[in-house]
């Protein structure tokens, strides 16, 4: 595959952007999120590498749609030769943040996710589109219940980021799961939250972090009340965390799913 190098030192990177910038407006889905799917350049204010896996980027968009949390932007790079790659990355940032946030696992042959973590830097131009999505979405109307694995965290910080800047943190319960604290995004923050977090291999126990993987007894907890559940991880996670809720009792309507693999 061509190494992709679309994003060049505090300038515009030359890729053509034939749409018009959207308004801050854009369609609007059933859900009543708000969709953009015109391309723009987004400047890179910030580029926060949390480990040797994980980075932050904290963009500034010309023409910036408000997002719901949930929601995603699609990153495209493009190579001098014309060849382009693509890939979708969940917001993190709470939709009064000034700033889009996203964050990026980095993945051993991720043509994206590398070029972001190793080269990306700050003044740099980036090409980006959204917010897309309407599915996996919380305006903090009703209570909830988010559950995440690995980088599948990252939606479910933007949700806890809401509930607290509206005041409404107890609209909002957590479960989240890693490997280790240094792969699990925004360990610390979800721990300040009150999140259930739940570590897989990490070697030293750590007072209120269970060092194993989320079991039923983990979520029935936290179920009580929430009007939906928003689950968000890899395939395996996704479909073993509905399966336990699903045998707790939880409606199969009320559980949204969002799946993710190697970007």
């Amino acid at each position: 595959m061509a190494t992709t190098t679309a994003a060049t030192r505090g300038k515009s990177s030359g890729i053509k952007v034939t749409d018009a910038p959207a308004a801050r407006g854009g369609s609007v889905g059933t859900s009543g999120a708000v969709q953009n799917t015109r391309w723009q350049q987004a400047d890179v204010r910030e580029v926060i590498r949390l480990s040797p896996s994980i980075v932050v980027l904290r963009l500034s968009l010309p023409a910036r749609v408000d997002h719901l949390p949930g929601q995603h932007y699609v990153v495209r790079l493009t190579a001098d030769d014309g060849y382009s790659a693509s890939r979708s990355y969940s917001i993190a940032s709470a939709p009064d943040d000034e700033l889009v946030e996203l964050c990026v696992e980095r993945l051993a042959d991720g043509e994206v996710s590398g070029y972001l973590y190793d080269e990306l830097q700050p003044g740099d131009q980036l090409e980006v589109r959204g917010p897309i999505g309407g599915w996996f979405v919380w305006d903090a109307g009703k209570p909830a219940l988010g559950i995440g694995g690995g980088s599948g965290v990252v939606p479910i910080v933007a949700m806890a980021r809401h509930a607290d800047h509206t005041g409404a943190p107890d609209r909002l319960r957590i479960a989240a799961s890693g490997r280790t604290p240094h792969e699990l995004p925004y360990y610390q923050e979800l721990r300040d939250y009150g999140a259930t977090v739940a570590l897989t291999r990490h070697p030293n126990a750590t007072p209120g972090v269970l060092g194993r993987r989320l079991a039923a007894e983990d979520l029935a907890p936290l179920m009580d009340g929430a009007a939906t559940a928003y689950v968000c991880g890899s395939a395996g996670f996704a479909e073993s965390i509905s399966q336990q809720l699903l045998m707790l009792g939880y409606p199969q309507s009320r559980i949204r799913l969002e799946r993710f693999g190697p970007t």
